[in-house]
């Protein structure tokens, strides 16, 4: 009874917080307008897209399987090299976190590289999140575990295509000259041949993070995304559905201000992680506000050189989120601690373990990959069409961020005090 006492004093609570998000909502809007007022979205020269829609139909339709490449003996130790620093880099999130920002801060038109150390950040907070305070009162173990095989596989797979094609340009550059042949040596698509030749030559990082987006979400689609196993334990879970209403899907880009004192959010919340062109269109404008609002991207690329990513939220949100485990909280009943961006008087810190405390490492599982560009070849080029990728409306994050983890909270104590008020109903029917 007492539980369920809880549980419509929870619910009575309710419309209050309705007013608190609505107004945090509007709070939200009134700051994104005004960093758009100094916001340049990134542009797509439609006449060099034009260039490569004809390089692109120019490919041949299929690939000759038993074309054998003729590689010099510096070609071969140049792909061995990239090919070890890759496996060696592709150990864990924290890992290939750290090697995108390497790469970006050698080669800063790079923009891609600074885009996925972001995103690979919020996979690592996403991997922990798992280990927390809250989700493993929500997902038993067997869940949260095929969770982070899927996230870890998704993003050591896009880092396993991506970044060697990162080294091969960066290796271009120390020889003076494009060796961008040497790519089917890394299994990458054919789409992105002519994307790094033209790169070369006119330099539109704009372009190239596009292609690259478009690249790594097609990458992912069928042995990740299309897998049955991910589909039937992840994908289509009640639990993996709720991550919209939830925003545990949101991805946010930290960034600086005050001399790094002072930390805010940016980003937006992917809606259907399911869908590919959601996923392409989510990524544009993830790169259009880190690249196009002055603000934002001056901060991030603060945050990004002051904070090492352990992949512990505390890292970006120290007064919410502590690195401890703190081995009581789990044995009782859970308990508000937020009061909007703040912790309730006299609450613990949420637990954000880092990666090594909260998972172990998991091998690389290579598998030969189907070119995904010979089946829509025709098509992609919709994905280059606008001439500048969209500045979304709204971005600000930092109070967001707070109402979706009180939202989390919530949904703790509701489970729980539904599953107690159950376990207390099947008690005394068994008695009586």
């Amino acid at each position: 009874m007492n539980r369920l006492l809880k549980l419509l004093k929870l619910l009575a609570q309710l419309p209050a917080k309705l007013l608190g998000y609505v107004a945090m909502k509007q709070r939200a809007r009134t700051k994104s307008e005004q960093q758009l007022l100094q916001a340049e979205a990134p542009k797509l020269r439609q006449e060099l897209v034009r260039e490569l829609q004809r390089d692109w139909k120019s490919l041949p339709s299929e690939i000759q399987e038993n074309h054998v490449h003729e590689y010099t003996k510096d070609e071969r130790a140049l792909i061995h090299r990239i090919l070890h620093e890759t496996e060696q880099c592709n150990r864990n999130n924290v890992t290939r976190t750290e090697a995108y920002r390497a790469v970006y801060f050698r080669s800063q038109e790079l923009h891609w590289a600074l885009l996925a150390h972001v995103v690979s950040r919020n996979g690592g907070w996403n991997m922990t999140d798992l280990q927390g305070d809250l989700l493993p009162r929500l997902l038993d173990e067997r869940h949260r575990k095929d969770t982070f095989l899927l996230l870890e596989r998704a993003n050591s797979l896009i880092f396993q295509d991506a970044y060697p094609q990162l080294l091969l340009y960066e290796a271009s550059c120390k020889a003076g000259r494009e060796l961008f042949d040497l790519l089917p040596a890394f299994e990458v698509s054919a789409f992105m041949k002519p994307v790094w030749s033209q790169f070369w030559r006119r330099r539109d990082s704009a372009l190239l993070t596009t292609a690259l987006i478009v690249n790594e979400q097609h990458v992912i689609e069928e042995p990740i995304i299309q897998s049955q196993f991910f589909k039937q334990h992840v994908l289509d879970q009640p639990s993996f559905l709720l991550q919209s209403p939830l925003q545990t899907n949101a991805v946010f880009m930290p960034y600086c201000k005050h001399g790094c004192v002072e930390k805010r959010l940016a980003g937006l919340i992917l809606e259907d992680f399911k869908d590919l062109e959601e996923r392409i269109e989510f990524g544009k404008r993830l790169y259009a506000v880190m690249f196009g609002v002055p603000e934002v991207s001056s901060g991030v690329h603060a945050f990004v050189r002051a904070v090492p990513h352990t992949a512990s939220r505390a890292d970006y949100a120290l007064q919410l989120f502590t690195k401890e485990q703190n081995p009581a909280a789990s044995s009782v009943p859970y308990t508000e601690k937020l009061e909007g961006c703040q912790l309730r008087a006299g609450a613990y810190k949420l637990t954000s373990l880092e990666l090594a405390s909260a998972w172990e490492d998991v091998p690389f599982e290579a598998a030969k990959r189907e070119d995904w560009f010979l089946a829509v070849k025709d098509e992609v080029v919709r994905y280059f069409a606008a001439a500048e990728l969209p500045l979304p409306a709204v971005f600000e994050m930092t109070e967001e961020h707070c109402y979706a983890l009180n939202k989390i909270e919530l949904a703790v104590i509701a489970a729980e005090a539904l599953r107690m008020a159950f376990q207390e109903r099947i008690k005394g029917d068994k008695t009586s």
